[in-house]
């Protein structure tokens, strides 16, 4: 596949743990019951990149470490230049601490928290503190497929693309995917335009439906096909559009919220066609998580 890979700059930037953050207050399910649990934000240690997404005993769960560069303003432009520049894929690398020199790869960004998540290594994460900071070498915005003009490509790593095993064919691309996501399951950040920094959810308040399409067993680094949504200028329903994105936290008891997908490519025309595959998750095609000894 022809790529402008040559082309692209790398650029560091550099953030830090982002501070686990709760009210200390229930909230209210999408069934009208309250709850209290983990959320967001920190060092998860025993939720990784491969794990599944659904179970865990919390709301908008991050696995591995959760990053950000301006915690009093997630919204500076400098907070969301980190998310900006922070593609899925890049090597993250530990400046400081006892864990200084120990590398990571970005596995995703959190929209509203404006967080970019990183997995390291379980003993990296038993040795990182809130205080630690992260350099990331920037490198995949701006990314093109030379001979799909109508593909638009958003915060993946060239090296990750690559990795991904897509096939070429008829004019088509022919994506492996562990799951397709109907439209109609896509709630929060539709209508967003900060495809390159954020995510948006599916919907989880319909188990069934969740069942139907083989979506309740989708685990944290997979790759999922959205079905008639568009990303190419801003997250929005277009019949024959879709849009490739990966995984990256937890269901959601919150209504029209669930596991958040970020997005690495997009087409506004028929063209991105799924492949329905079990080795469609970034933690096996780059070794990280819970597959990081295999």
């Amino acid at each position: 596949m022809r790529t402008n890979k040559d082309r692209l700059v790398m650029i560091s930037v550099q953030g830090t743990v982002a501070k686990p953050e709760h009210s200390g207050r229930h909230a209210v399910s999408h069934t009208g019951e309250p709850f209290m649990v983990p959320r967001l934000g920190g060092i998860t240690y025993n939720v990784r990149v491969g794990d599944p997404a659904f179970g865990w005993e919390a709301d908008h769960v991050e696995p591995g470490v959760s990053s950000l560069l301006d915690e009093k303003d997630r919204r500076s432009p400098t907070n969301q230049g980190y998310n900006f520049y922070a593609c899925v894929g890049n090597e993250a690398r530990v400046v400081t601490g006892d864990a200084k020199g120990a590398r990571g790869v970005v596995t995703g960004h959190h929209g509203g928290a404006e967080h970019v998540l990183i997995d390291f290594p379980g003993d990296v994460l038993e040795q990182l503190t809130l205080d630690d900071k992260f350099l990331i070498r920037s490198f995949g915005q701006g990314l093109r497929l030379l001979d799909y003009p109508d593909v638009h490509v958003y915060s993946l790593d060239p090296d990750l693309l690559e990795a991904m095993a897509i096939v070429e064919k008829d004019g088509e691309l022919h994506i492996p995917v562990a799951g397709i996501v109907p439209a109609f399951l896509m709630g929060s950040g539709v209508g967003s335009t900060s495809m390159g920094t954020g995510d948006y959810d599916i919907m989880t308040a319909d188990e069934e439906a969740l069942k139907k399409h083989g979506l309740d067993k989708l685990c944290f680094g997979d790759i999922v096909c959205i079905e008639d949504h568009d990303n190419a200028f801003g997250r929005c329903y277009r019949r024959g559009a879709a849009t490739i994105g990966v995984v990256i936290h937890s269901d959601c008891r919150v209504a029209g919220h669930g596991p958040g997908v970020t997005t690495i490519m997009t087409s506004t025309r028929p063209g991105l066609k799924p492949a329905l595959s079990l080795e469609a998750n970034i933690a096996r095609m780059l070794k990280i998580g819970r597959f990081e000894s295999q």
